[in-house]
């Protein structure tokens, strides 16, 4: 697909789908934190999820809810409280909050629910009980920012996508939000996303359309290397662009979708990893000349995950024996006289072999918004792309002082 074209209007760009973000009162900030995205006919949902063994009610409740393959009528978030080892009553409590919200939505199709914030605490019930009226009576089709600004905690910025292209000669348009800024590697999705289209496809094209695009995306990023309890993508497609049923991806319909997708995840997580907590740079890595895509993925998100490397890249140092030894302990197996590693312009290995560089050049670019690093390890075709951030002071005095 060439005819995509970036639009605004984030979650609600697609035909038929409404947001809103109020204050519940769960934040001790007073800024808002309940959020609200909904289909105005029903929705066929995708999702993947943290693979952490300590997971939010949110998660399960979900999983279970996707894997029934059932239409839902769209997404309530709450930001303030993870609702994650709170035992029973946090299961009964998300239960509840996808109850109260379908029921003020006065709809027959279920409620996916998600939660953000900090892990053991009860989500405070009466508080959302109060708001939830409150957020439907909100839903507009102008929403999408008030829900992106209502799902973020330490996040410095909303972080939101849509993109409209043609499949089969119907405009199709994909929207997504997403927050995420520490806790951030995760072996899934990224904290939460969410996806909206107006695209008309089956419940099983759309899961795994959801889940490869998540693998080239939200898996390739990392902040800190901590996997969240709440790790979450979900997608609602729900048919309104007209178009005829995607049944299958092994079609240009199937595939266009699946680019379309692939973009929007792209981009958000992109946007997460550059607003790590207290990063200044967004970190780049993409390898290539491996036996496939999954190894070069690896080695690329060892590379960008090294505590060395973001460190260096914090304090302007152009020190590539870092990257070599990541690379070398990512698992995957090369030979290292065939490694090429590259900063920026500046060649710093080739066939395994020092190169001379200007080092106070070197060092300036590390001073971008945009740092790439481009690894080459052998003559095979794999190629893969992760993203990340470098480890600043401010990331230890942020997590230092989270619940205090």
């Amino acid at each position: 697909m060439t005819n995509w074209q970036t639009i605004a209007g984030g979650v609600t760009a697609p035909q038929g789908f409404r947001a809103a973000g109020v204050t519940a009162g769960l934040k001790p900030s007073g800024a808002p934190d309940l959020a609200l995205i909904v289909s105005d006919t029903p929705a066929v949902a995708g999702g993947v999820f943290t693979t952490s063994v300590v997971r939010a009610a949110c998660v399960d409740l979900n999983e279970e809810l996707i894997r029934s393959r059932q239409l839902v009528a769209g997404i309530l978030c709450n930001a303030g409280q993870a609702n994650a080892c709170t035992g029973e009553e946090g299961r009964q409590n998300a239960m509840e909050c996808a109850h109260l919200t379908q029921t003020a939505l006065n709809s027959p199709y279920p409620v996916l629910v998600a939660s953000t914030g900090v892990i053991g605490r009860q989500l405070a019930m009466d508080l959302i009980r109060k708001a939830i009226p409150t957020v439907v009576a909100n839903l507009s089709k102008e929403g999408s920012e008030d829900a992106a600004r209502a799902i973020i905690t330490t996040d410095l910025v909303t972080k939101s996508v849509s993109i409209e292209g043609e499949i089969a000669g119907v405009p199709v348009r994909v929207g997504g939000m997403c927050k995420g800024s520490g806790m951030i590697h995760p072996n899934m999705a990224t904290m939460l996303a969410f996806l909206t289209t107006d695209a008309t496809v089956s419940a099983p094209v759309w899961q795994e359309i959801i889940s490869r695009a998540n693998t080239i995306s939200f898996n390739q990023i990392t902040v800190d290397g901590d996997t969240s309890t709440n790790d979450m993508l979900l997608g609602l497609a729900n048919g309104r662009s007209g178009m005829a049923e995607i049944t299958s991806l092994d079609t240009s319909a199937g595939q266009d979708l699946l680019e379309m997708v692939t973009l929007a995840c792209v981009e958000m997580a992109k946007k997460v990893a550059r607003d790590g907590e207290g990063a200044t740079c967004l970190l780049e890595v993409t390898v290539t000349g491996t036996d496939n895509d999954a190894s070069a993925r690896q080695v690329a998100k060892t590379v960008v995950g090294s505590s060395l490397v973001k460190s260096a890249v914090f304090g302007r140092d152009p020190n590539w024996g870092r990257i070599a030894a990541a690379c070398g302990r990512s698992g995957v197996n090369f030979d290292q006289m065939q490694m090429q590693i590259q900063l920026g312009d500046f060649v710093m290995m080739t066939a395994g072999t020092p190169q001379p560089f200007d080092r106070a050049q070197a060092s300036a670019y590390l001073k971008n918004e945009l740092v790439q690093i481009w690894i080459k390890l052998g003559d095979g075709t794999g190629k893969g792309t992760a993203w990340g951030c470098d480890l600043s002071y401010d990331y230890v005095k942020i997590n230092a002082e989270y619940t205090t």
